[in-house]
């Protein structure tokens, strides 16, 4: 067989419009009273639509999400929690990364008993990742 010469030249200097983290929207999230407090309830929220993009390349990466958590005294409220999902849409940021900052903003918001964020991302190039961060409040 032939040997084929290609020019990838024209790949050079291509990034498609990356955002820093500061677009990401903590302030849209909201909390609604757990009024069972005391109950520990395994809440997970799953979803398969989240987006965020390559520091590097600028490309696309996909994830399916699985939020758990253990209440304490306060629920996110779901609407919110879309609308700051949705904000990593066109955020650069590794997605260990992702992950971690979503288990951290989160925490932060709603003080739960527990928190664990499994996020599994889309292959490229064969090789997909599956990153799972966890909290676990101290007294709990």
């Amino acid at each position: 067989m032939a040997k084929v010469d290609v020019d990838h030249s024209k790949y050079e200097g291509i990034r498609f419009d990356i955002e820093n983290e500061d677009v990401i929207l903590v302030d849209i999230l909201e909390t609604i009273p757990y009024e069972y407090a005391g109950k520990d309830t395994l809440v997970t929220i799953p979803t398969n639509e989240f987006t965020s993009v390559c520091p590097w390349s600028g490309l696309p990466d996909f994830a399916e999400f699985h939020i758990s958590y253990i209440p304490n005294e306060k629920l996110v409220e779901m609407k919110s929690l879309k609308y700051y999902l949705t904000s990593y849409r066109n955020v650069g940021i590794y997605q260990e990364h992702a992950t971690n900052r979503i288990l951290d903003d989160l925490v932060h918001l709603l003080d739960p008993k527990e928190m664990q964020i499994t996020a599994i991302w889309n292959a490229r190039g064969g090789l997909g990742t599956e990153v799972v961060a966890e909290y676990k409040k101290d007294n709990a």
